[in-house]
């Protein structure tokens, strides 16, 4: 039986994951084992739960204040030792995190072949999003079987040199994941109670690197939005970085209509998503997933390395220039005809059977399943 390691250290890709895990633990030749760097130790733990998943080993690295230096270092050599111990026969990254790139480092040192789920994600600009950019192109030079998320996806390997026959389009795991999630948790109490209040809710998201030069300018732009809309409760679960929390709760904390949380752990976070009117954030995978549930998007960066949602008409680019954001933010709420246009628009994500895809192909390189269709 191959010994298949998925791994993985941040809530995104634990969440992305766990449909993989499921679909390869459901064949009879091949064995998931789970890999945790901890990189980010207290809101991983929470979507691990979700899915009831523990992993078989975890190096723990996160450090408070943690750089991205740091991080490197103390991953790459301990997932070479971890990787030889549990003997994988192949590795399993996700998407785009420092984990996934020195991860597929270290096996790649190792000798031992990667799997890249959530492959040819290409925003253009190695500053935006960053470092994530730059960690999914690497990841892409080391790994031997991609899983390409959709047909642009996979055209982008294909302008990179990368060969077909290692590319599988199997549509977004992050649908499998949030449908399954959204349609068996119930939303918090008092957050159903203001929408059947009639109050529509906003979930708002805001953390990346890029976006912290300016995220007080930004959550003041935030901030008049929900004044301007006192009918709309908006929902934002801060990030646990202090420089997120240092520029956000100073601006909104005092906004009647606008509830600070604490991360969310995926139970809460996939039910609020699907709950809500409109989500405003500057995350990855929350435009995939605001797609797969029909909820419009507004997304807070400048470009967006997923434009099946914009030429779809699901997302929109907002940018994260305080005047802009603001703007387009306004326009949406005050706009019915606009948001039911993006709620109606196809999903462009998949069909909610990627994990089974991945598992197929993944049995497909050891010779023992067909090779899979690809997902249209």
């Amino acid at each position: 039986m191959k010994q298949i390691v998925l791994a993985f250290g941040t809530r995104p890709e634990a969440t992305k994951m766990a449909p993989v895990y499921t679909a390869v633990q459901a064949r009879g030749d091949l064995r998931p084992q789970i890999l945790s760097t901890g990189q980010q130790r207290q809101m991983l733990d929470g979507a691990l739960a979700v899915f009831g998943l523990t992993p078989d080993r975890d190096l723990n690295v996160m450090t408070e204040r943690q750089t991205l230096a740091d991080l490197t270092a103390r991953i790459v050599p301990q997932a070479g030792r971890v990787l030889r111990e549990m003997g994988a026969d192949m590795v399993l990254v996700h998407g785009d995190t420092t984990t996934s790139f020195c991860v597929a480092l270290a096996a790649f040192y190792e000798g031992i072949p990667v799997g890249h789920v959530e492959a040819g994600l290409r925003s253009g600009s190695l500053k935006e999003p960053f470092p994530e950019e730059a960690n999914r192109r690497l990841t892409g030079v080391l790994s031997t079987l991609d899983f390409a998320p959709t047909p642009g996806s996979r055209a982008n390997l294909q302008r990179e040199g990368k060969a077909d026959t290692g590319i599988f389009v199997t549509g977004q795991t992050a649908v499998d994941a949030v449908r399954e999630v959204a349609g068996r948790v119930p939303l918090r109490p008092e957050w159903r109670a203001r929408v059947q209040a009639g109050q529509p809710l906003v979930t708002v998201t805001m953390h990346r690197r890029e976006n912290q030069p300016m995220m007080r300018e930004m959550a003041q732009a935030l901030a008049r939005v929900a004044q301007v809309h006192p009918d709309h409760h908006f929902i934002y679960p801060v990030h646990l970085s202090p420089a997120v929390q240092e520029a956000v709760r100073p601006v909104l904390s005092g906004v009647p209509n606008f509830e600070l949380t604490e991360p969310l752990d995926y139970s809460d976070m996939a039910p609020l998503m699907a709950a809500s009117r409109l989500l405003a954030t500057d995350s990855g995978g929350l435009q995939e997933e605001g797609a797969a549930l029909g909820v419009p998007v507004a997304v807070l960066r400048n470009v967006t390395e997923r434009p099946e949602g914009l030429e779809a008409g699901v997302l929109t680019l907002a940018g994260n220039d305080p005047a802009r954001l603001e703007t387009v933010l306004n326009g949406l709420l005050d706009s019915e005809a606009t948001l039911t246009a993006m709620k109606t628009a196809r999903n462009p994500y998949g069909d909610g059977h990627a994990g089974a895809r991945i598992a197929s192909a993944i049995a497909w390189h050891f010779g023992l399943a067909e090779r899979p269709a690809d997902w249209r």
